[in-house]
Formats: structure tokens, C-alpha cells, sequence
């Protein structure tokens, strides 16, 4: 079959089931312009709209973009120019999306750091992307401090927390978030620096919608992190095919964010998607479910995304009663750990009045949001299917599933490779060279990635290739049985990996983490029962009960760990 046919034989097949009342172009709301003027148009049309709540001190879109302005002003100064690196070493706080705006306003190239970086890894990335500038937390610096000589950074830019930060939080804050701001000598203080500056910033050099915007590393679980160059088109059409589909924002949302905005997909939801919108964004430093049950009922949040194991949080929660959830109008779950299931749906539906679906399927090569479930919930539609259902492809990303070998089309119901083909797609990793010429053929990305279209043209992720099992010449997919495993009752996390087994070739092992009171004998017993119920014969995995998962910072659990395990 041709490309072209095999294409058009997904979309006929996907047209039974769209939902209706769902466009199949990207919504953009003020054309095809950088993310940075869709800035400046909200500024401009409503200047006193709040573009970022931090605990109660507001900061409105004429002030994120004067902020951002002076930033970019400020870069200039320094002698920083287009396509010059940037890295950003902060946690949460509106500092860090003044710093993301400017960046891009000068068409320099955004760098998160992951601020719970130790030394090593904050070097390696320095390093890795030749930054000459980094901006952190005052908290911070000594970590940077540590490394700084080894590294290509000539200026060091410094903030605290509590500088955008209410003397008396309006909902719960951590203490870092009041600490006293340090003066730190040989560095420069942003705030002050940007007070400074006035005027409207006019990049030296025209800024485009395809000049590299950020270096987004991997957060993968094994090898060293790889940056993946994202553009500005990259950006705002993933808001084009997400805002209006996955998440329903318009301009008068309040949407909530406590997901790390270092992380692509804290950056995605947090830093661009509201300013895409016009709406609200709610910024929570770190996960906190007081905090968040606080924010939604004094501020009547109306959306916002969780990981599942925060939506189990909430809704077990013994505070619950005292907060009134119900603003909220659409929910996002990200299940990693804990599984979304029509058990937490129903939970959450009787405590919101809102559905939680599966945000999207995605990558950092893809920027995230590839996929869609929203309208395909009716009756648990999603979460009874086969796993993992990740839902219809975003208008405008097309996926196709191949052989692996040989990149021959697999007809619908057949498992293969995912390939993608999108608007947002990285356009390589950066300094790999070797590695970009092995993922790109012919436009595609080949992600590695272990999928099938169902015969509603649904894609289903059911694993990476190299994690893939052969039991007794049976596939059998670790993230497969993760979301079996999820199902179970009160579990609070598990993984899954093989090892091998000289009768069956190879065999899954779960390593299960279980509630304390369920840790018993008794608890272990019914838990194993479970398992034998609801599994096939050669998919039972051997279980091994631990204390808790050794997990990455974005809440996946580190396989290569488990295998020391072993």
C-alpha cells in the first residue's frame, strides 16, 4: 500500500468515532505567529487579566510582558545574542516564565535545568549545550558555584522565590518559598536588573517561527540525556491541537499547574499553554494537595492536569470535605506510577463533577501531546479497552505502525513500530549527528516505540521494543502489565521488567509497592489471587514486594535499577 492510501484508509476509519463537536484543524486564535506575539496581543487586549497566580501575588499579562521585555533587554546587555544558550536552574516560580518569554523574545535558545540537578549532571548539561548565560535560584548557586569554571557560562544571574512571592501565601506554600533572598556576590540580581530596563525590546536580529527556541533533554531512564531542539512552530502548534481539544482552555479559564515547568511537559501545560489561551495560569512551586484543593476552591480553577498519583491524593484525602472542588470543568491525568482507572474516574466525577482523562501520548522529541482521548470516555470506552489506549492523533501528526525491519505498513490490529510524522516533531538532538540519522527516515520519526491502530484507527502504546519479553515466543509488554497492575486496588505504584529463564526464554517481573497495611501476608496473598484472575497464563509476571519504587524525578520508574535488583 501506498503511504498516501495507507493515510487515508486510518482517517476514513477514525471518522466513525470522532466526537462531533471537535474541529480536525489546529485552533490558533491569532494565526500562525510566535508564541511570544500571542504574548503581546493578550497584553494588549486585556493588560490587567492575571497571567500567573504564585500563591496570591498576581502577575498580569502587561507585566509578564514588560518582564519578559526587559529581560530580553537584558540578555542584549550582557552580550548575549540569537541562538546563544541560556539554561534556566529554577524550581517553579514566575521568574522562570519571565525568563522562558524574554529568551524567546530575543530568539536565544531556552535550556530548563533540572533544579534537583546534583553537580554532575548540572555539567554535563552546561557542557553539552555550550550555555554562556544560566539564571538560578539563590537557593541554588552553590551547585552552580561547583562547576562554574568547568563550563562556558560567563554570567550568572540569580533570584529567589520569595522576591514574586506574597508575604502571606494565599493557600499553602513551602517554606523555600518565604526564605530570605540571599545576596550572593560576582552575580547578577534579576529583578533589580530588570526594573532598570523600559520600553518596548525589538530584537536585534528578526526572530522566526522556525529558529531554534529550547533544548528540552530526555528524561529517559537509562544513557545519558540527549537535548531535543524545539522551535517556536513546535510550540504553538502543539497549543493549537491541545488548548482547544485535550483541554478545552479559552481565555476565561483558570487553569492550575503544579507539574515541574522544567520538565517539557510542566512547560507545555504551565509556561505555554496559558499564555496560547489568555488564561490564567495558577502556579503551585511543588505538588502539594492542600495546596491544590486550596487554589481551586478560593480561585475556582476550572482545569487543570494531574499526575494520577495526585488525583489519588486528593480524593483520599481527609482535608477533602473541607475544600469545594467543583469549579473544576476538565481534568487531565498523566498515569506513570499510578494508572488512571474507571474506579479513580468515578471517584474523582462524584468529588469534581469533572471526567479525568489521559492527557495525551507523547514524547520530548514530540513536545508531549500527540494524541487526544477527549470524547471517547462514554462508558469507561477508553480505560476498558485494550491497554495502553492512547487515543486518536491530534489533527495535523499523523502516525503510522511498521514493521521494524523492513517499514512495511501493519494492517489495523497488528502490532509494530510507531512512527510519527508531525508539526511539533524535534528537529534533532542536539550534537548527535549518529542518533538523529537512526530515528529519521523519510520525515518519520521511528520512536522505538511497540503500538497498534485498532479497528477504530485508535492508537494503543504497548511498549519500548528493548523492553519487550519473549515468554515461551509469547509477546508479553512490561507497560502492558503496569496498566493491569494499576487496576488493583489502593496499589500504589509498580514496574516491570524480564529476566531470563532458560525453559521460557524469558520471564516479567513486577515489582509491586503495595499500601503498608497491605504489606502482610495476608495482603501479598490477595494480591497474587488478583493477579491470577486477571491475567493470561503466560503474562503472570513472578512478584516481588518492595518497600517503595526507585523513581526519576517526573515520577518514572527507573527500570535499570530494578534490574540491580534482581
Amino acid at each position: 500500500m501506498e503511504e498516501r492510501d495507507y493515510l487515508a484508509m486510518v482517517s476514513s476509519v477514525q471518522d466513525r468515532l470522532w466526537p462531533a463537536e471537535l474541529p480536525r484543524v489546529p485552533q490558533y486564535p491569532f494565526g500562525e505567529i510566535l508564541l511570544t506575539d500571542h504574548l503581546r496581543r493578550w497584553a494588549e487586549i486585556q493588560p490587567e487579566k492575571a497571567a500567573i497566580n504564585f500563591y496570591g501575588a498576581v502577575t498580569t499579562y502587561r507585566e509578564l510582558d514588560r518582564l519578559s521585555d526587559a529581560f530580553a533587554a537584558l540578555l542584549v546587555g550582557l552580550g548575549i545574542g540569537k541562538g546563544d544558550r541560556v539554561a534556566v536552574f529554577m524550581s517553579n516560580c514566575p521568574q522562570f516564565i519571565v525568563a522562558f518569554y524574554g529568551i524567546l523574545k530575543l530568539g536565544a535558545v531556552h535550556v530548563p535545568c533540572n533544579p534537583m540537578f546534583k553537580a554532575p549532571e548540572l555539567l554535563y548539561e552546561l557542557n553539552d549545550t555550550g550555555a554562556t548565560a544560566i539564571l538560578c535560584l539563590d537557593q541554588l548557586h552553590d551547585t552552580v558555584a561547583e562547576v562554574l569554571d568547568r563550563t562556558s557560562v560567563r554570567h550568572v544571574l540569580v533570584t529567589s522565590l520569595s522576591e514574586m512571592a506574597p508575604a502571606t501565601p494565599a493557600f499553602p506554600a513551602p517554606a523555600t518559598v518565604l526564605a530570605p533572598r540571599r545576596e550572593i556576590a560576582g552575580t547578577i540580581d534579576m529583578l533589580p536588573a530588570l526594573a532598570a530596563a523600559s520600553g518596548p525590546f525589538v530584537p536585534p536580529a528578526p526572530v522566526s517561527l522556525d529558529d531554534v527556541a529550547a533544548l528540552n533533554y530526555t528524561g529517559g531512564t537509562t544513557g545519558m540525556p540527549k537535548g531535543c531542539i524545539h522551535t517556536q512552530r513546535d510550540m504553538v502548534y502543539t497549543a493549537a491541537t491541545t488548548v482547544s481539544f485535550s483541554l478545552g482552555t479559552t481565555k476565561d479559564s483558570t487553569y492550575l499547574c503544579y507539574l515541574p515547568v522544567f520538565w517539557v511537559a510542566g512547560e507545555v501545560f504551565g509556561v505555554i499553554f496559558p499564555v496560547f489561551a489568555g488564561c490564567t495560569c495558577v502556579l503551585l512551586n511543588r505538588w502539594d494537595p492542600v495546596a491544590s484543593m486550596a487554589a481551586i476552591d478560593r480561585l475556582k480553577v476550572t482545569h487543570a492536569s494531574f499526575l494520577v498519583d495526585g488525583a489519588v491524593d486528593i480524593v483520599d484525602h481527609p482535608e477533602r470535605p473541607n475544600y469545594d472542588l467543583t469549579s473544576l470543568e476538565r481534568t487531565g491525568g498523566i498515569s506513570f506510577v499510578k494508572k488512571l482507572n474507571p474506579d479513580l474516574r468515578r471517584r474523582w466525577r462524584e468529588v469534581t463533577g469533572s471526567t479525568i482523562r489521559e492527557v495525551a501520548w507523547g514524547m520530548t522529541e514530540t513536545h508531549t501531546c500527540d494524541t487526544m482521548n477527549y470524547g471517547l470516555d462514554r462508558d469507561d470506552f477508553d480505560l476498558n479497552s485494550q491497554p495502553v489506549f492512547v487515543g486518536f492523533p491530534v489533527p495535523g501528526t499523523d502516525f503510522k505502525i511498521c514493521d521494524f525491519e523492513t517499514g512495511a505498513f501493519k494492517a489495523l490490529g497488528e502490532e509494530g513500530e510507531i512512527c510519527i510524522r508531525s508539526p511539533s516533531l524535534f528537529k534533532g538532538y542536539w550534537n548527535r549527528p549518529d542518533a538523529n540519522a537512526e530515528v529519521f527516515r523519510n520525515g518519520w520519526f521511528h520512536t522505538g516505540d511497540i503500538g497498534v491502530y485498532d479497528t477504530d484507527g485508535i492508537l494503543h502504546f504497548l511498549g519500548r521494543r528493548k523492553e519487550m519479553l519473549k515468554v515461551n515466543g509469547m509477546s508479553v509488554f512490561p507497560g502492558e502489565l503496569e496498566a493491569i497492575l494499576g487496576q488493583y486496588p489502593g496499589l500504589l505504584g509498580s514496574g516491570v521488567i524480564g529476566r531470563p529463564d532458560e525453559a521460557k526464554g524469558e520471564v516479567p517481573v513486577a515489582f509491586v509497592w503495595l499500601p503498608e497495611e497491605q504489606r502482610n501476608a495476608a495482603g501479598q496473598d490477595a494480591f497474587r489471587q488478583w493477579c491470577g484472575r486477571m491475567m493470561s497464563s503466560y503474562k503472570q509476571p513472578e512478584i516481588r514486594f518492595v518497600d517503595v519504587l526507585p523513581m526519576t524525578e517526573t515520577g518514572k520508574v527507573k527500570k535499570e535499577q530494578l534490574r540491580a535488583l534482581l
